[in-house]
């Protein structure tokens, strides 16, 4: 089997799409004598002829086009600009499955349990059902509306994350400075357009015990985060 029917058969076998890190999880590299196989299969699906991209870090069988169109309830039309379905639970999936992959507990508020990432709930992904009681009730219930959390071994929140499609960024940064005295990591993260907002909103006298720990980072840089994710633990298991 050559390279590409091997990545055509596993996109095939999960439903003629997926993301860059399961490919890079589930196809077969050990026999392809390559230093940089990864680098190979992100060249593969750029192949017009076999595949079309839905967005960063997700790729689709041409063969496969109307199904999962339809699936995704995208038309031909506005298959190009997809930001109403890939935006809130499609990111909060992929930030999920990397502090997976980190060995972190990840997880989701409760009212985003039955949401999807691509085809499967939120709730499927995500390793913990129950917010931890990691202090005193009233900031725990506070956290537990915070769109993805990862938890260390100790059962402490490591990073928090806020994912904002459309929603104010000003109420995240409300929830990051009430968590502000764990030694936490904040994220928000957005399209590449809305920084700019989050750089006038973090300079707000407000968020001045804050401003230096939120960090803003954009959707490419989560779908490249998961991919290169993915690698290196596939990489660790050949």
């Amino acid at each position: 089997m050559t390279q590409y029917e091997q990545v055509i058969d596993v996109m095939k076998n999960n439903g003629g799409y997926a993301t860059l890190g399961f490919l890079n999880q589930k196809v077969d590299v050990s026999k392809w004598g390559s230093k940089t196989p990864f680098a190979s299969i992100r060249g593969i699906v750029q192949n017009e002829k076999y595949f079309f991209k839905i967005k960063p870090g997700l790729w689709a069988l041409k063969e496969f086009e109307k199904e999962v169109l339809s699936k995704f309830q995208l038309s031909e039309k506005s298959k190009i600009d997809k930001d109403v379905l890939f935006n809130h639970s499609y990111y909060q999936g992929l930030l999920i499955e990397i502090g997976n992959l980190k060995g972190y507990s990840t997880y989701i508020p409760p009212q985003d349990k039955n949401k999807k990432f691509l085809d499967k709930p939120l709730s499927s992904i995500s390793r913990v059902e129950t917010i931890f009681d990691f202090t005193f009730e009233s900031i725990v219930n506070r956290a537990k509306t915070i769109d993805v959390i990862w938890f260390n071994e100790r059962k402490l929140p490591y990073s928090f994350f806020e994912v904002e499609h459309s929603t104010d960024i000003q109420n995240s940064l409300l929830k990051f400075n009430d968590l502000q005295d764990f030694y936490s990591q904040f994220y928000i993260v957005g399209n590449v357009a809305r920084q700019k907002e989050f750089n006038t909103k973090i300079g707000y006298g407000a968020f001045k015990d804050i401003k230096t720990r939120v960090k803003f980072i954009d959707y490419d840089f989560v779908s490249n985060l998961h991919t290169k994710s993915f690698e290196l633990a596939t990489i660790g298991n050949l």
